[in-house]
């Protein structure tokens, strides 16, 4: 029988690369892309990808799913209205494109749909309470790492809560958006605990926050019930 042949280094590691200088490096992709409008470079949490569609016309891609080359942008209304004025996403798509008129509505309303569904996915694996007093309860427990209160609940029902200590805080979709979350008509506070579809959530709901802001949308309306809901 022929001598086995000795493994290179880091051969036995399928998920690093062996460089020209005899050192590994990470297979995955960068957790960081460029913004094609600022040229910043920050966290893909807080920017959205695009691609060009086999029509010229930009499409999000939310799910970082879609074939072809993608180009980022930022995540807030202000930077992508720029994107769209000024034509820039011909520059990320090197090719002509064009971006539909109601592009950053659909996006914002596509995030909102995104949280929703994971938020009601998270709710039936336990991992999601909604009203003042079970939410009170887990943020007194340590039991959540987000705090998801409505942007057009009181201000004075909601200071009575607090973001969890390492977690997160967001106020970005109104009372019947949670609400649909939970199966009801409003909901003002919920919570979610660590692991599970949280990740997912602060993930779209960050991008949420850059389209709406933490108060919410611009069309939500004050104060759509109790802060015990």
């Amino acid at each position: 029988m022929a001598p086995r042949k000795p493994r290179r280094p880091g051969c036995n590691a399928p998920d690093r690369l062996l460089t020209r200088g005899g050192r590994t490096k990470d297979r995955e992709a960068p957790s960081e892309r460029r913004c094609l409008v600022t040229g910043e470079v920050q966290p893909k949490a807080g920017l959205i990808r695009f691609v060009a569609g086999p029509d010229g016309v930009v499409i999000p891609d939310l799910a970082e799913k879609l074939p072809g080359r993608g180009f980022w942008v930022a995540a807030d209304r202000p930077t992508l209205e720029k994107a769209v004025a000024k034509g820039l996403f011909s520059r990320g798509a090197k090719a002509q494109v064009k971006a539909d008129a109601d592009l950053i509505d659909g996006i914002e309303a596509a995030l909102a749909r995104r949280v929703v569904e994971l938020v009601s996915l998270a709710r039936k694996a336990g991992d999601a309470v909604a009203g003042f007093e079970k939410v009170k309860n887990w943020l007194a427990d340590g039991k959540a790492k987000v705090l998801l209160q409505a942007s057009d609940g009181s201000d004075r029902g909601k200071g009575k809560l607090w973001t969890p200590p390492g977690g997160r805080w967001f106020g970005c979709l109104t009372a019947s958006e949670i609400g649909l979350a939970f199966g009801r008509d409003h909901v003002i506070h919920s919570a979610l605990a660590p692991g599970g579809l949280t990740d997912k959530v602060i993930r779209d709901a960050s991008r949420l926050n850059g389209l709406r802001g933490q108060m919410g949308s611009s069309t939500a309306v004050k104060d759509a019930g109790t802060d015990e809901r």
